[in-house]
This record gives C-alpha cells, sequence and structure tokens, in this order.
C-alpha cells in the first residue's frame, strides 16, 4: 500500500495462523515502545492503537515526509527478532505485511477508533473498553496519562474525552467498520 502525507490510515495484522504474538504484559510494553521510538522517528502520528493477544490496530496520520510504511515494518521487524529471541520461536510470527485502508472521512475516522477500543470487549476480554490496558482507551477519555497519542480527531470531533466515552458507551457490533476487516 502507499500511504500518503495528511492522510489517516487503518493499519492491522494478526499473528500467523492467528497465533499468539503477545505472551506476557512486557510483549505489549516492548512492542509499544517500539512503536512511540519509531513512529517519532517516521514522522507517524499514533491516533488510536489496541493490541490484542493474536493481533493489533492502529489509527495513523501520516505527517510531512513521515513514512507508515517504514515505521510498521522497523517495529514489527524489531518486534518479531525479540520475540523469537525470547520465546525460541523462529520464523515468521504475522500473517504477511500489514494491512492498511485509508480512512475517507472524519466519520468514518471516529467510528474506527471506538471499533479499536472496542475490540477487547467484542472480542469477549473485557466488559468495558476501560478493562483493557493494552490500548489508548484511558487516554482518550483521560484516565490515564500519555505522550504517544495525537487527540486531534478525539478533541476536533467530540471536544473533550467526556464525549467521546459517551460515544464508546452507545458501541454496538453493527457498527459498519466489520466489513472493512479480516475474520479475527
Amino acid at each position: 500500500m502507499r500511504y500518503e502525507n495528511g492522510k489517516y490510515y487503518h493499519v492491522y495484522n494478526r499473528g500467523a495462523s492467528k497465533q499468539i504474538i503477545f505472551l506476557n504484559d512486557e510483549n505489549y510494553r516492548f512492542c509499544f515502545q517500539l512503536f512511540q521510538k519509531y513512529s517519532t522517528q517516521y514522522n507517524v502520528s499514533i491516533i488510536a492503537y489496541c493490541l490484542m493477544p493474536n493481533h493489533y490496530h492502529f489509527s495513523l496520520l501520516q505527517n510531512d515526509d513521515g513514512s507508515i510504511s517504514k515505521c510498521i515494518q522497523t517495529v514489527f521487524n524489531s518486534y518479531t527478532q525479540a520475540f523469537n529471541n525470547i520465546s525460541k520461536h523462529s520464523g515468521t510470527l504475522f500473517q504477511g505485511r500489514a494491512n492498511g485502508i485509508e480512512v475517507k472521512d472524519d466519520e468514518y475516522a471516529v467510528r474506527l477508533c471506538r471499533y479499536i477500543h472496542c475490540n477487547p470487549v467484542a472480542a469477549r476480554l473485557v466488559t468495558k473498553p476501560e478493562n483493557w490496558k493494552h490500548s489508548d482507551y484511558l487516554e482518550w477519555i483521560g484516565l490515564r496519562k500519555g505522550n504517544a497519542t495525537n487527540f486531534i480527531l478525539r478533541d476536533g470531533y467530540f471536544g473533550n474525552a467526556e464525549a467521546y466515552k459517551k460515544y464508546i458507551e452507545e458501541y454496538g457490533e453493527d457498527d459498519g467498520i466489520n466489513q472493512y476487516l479480516f475474520d479475527e
């Protein structure tokens, strides 16, 4: 996929054969630390994210002279090497290259963020998105401090964290986003 400056994208992938890609909290932390580092290096803004046991979702904005492709490639190549070394795994960890879908309008962009943040609830890992610590939902609703997420979309569309939280509480399974995604 060719990513363009100034555009939002939904980037996602899963483990090869749907295998687990995060074995413990340290795996999640390390992966996100890599993402923080390389998103800065490659001038990519993280809009929303969720790391799940066997897949991940990011809403990203490619800034001027940025490169989502290089960011994703560097992060997940580094993560795979570390994962394989620590877990004594060999070979590919992910199901091919990351998938990317251009986000064409603001309504789709905010629905995508809601989908990303509610993914752990839909997967029945938690009953509320605030109970999943491997996403930036807590930052979006003001319950945890973080410096990686760009709140331009949240603040521009909702105005504040409380309005976004209310939007999340209205989430339904038939949100229209699922038609664009693989079967998890």
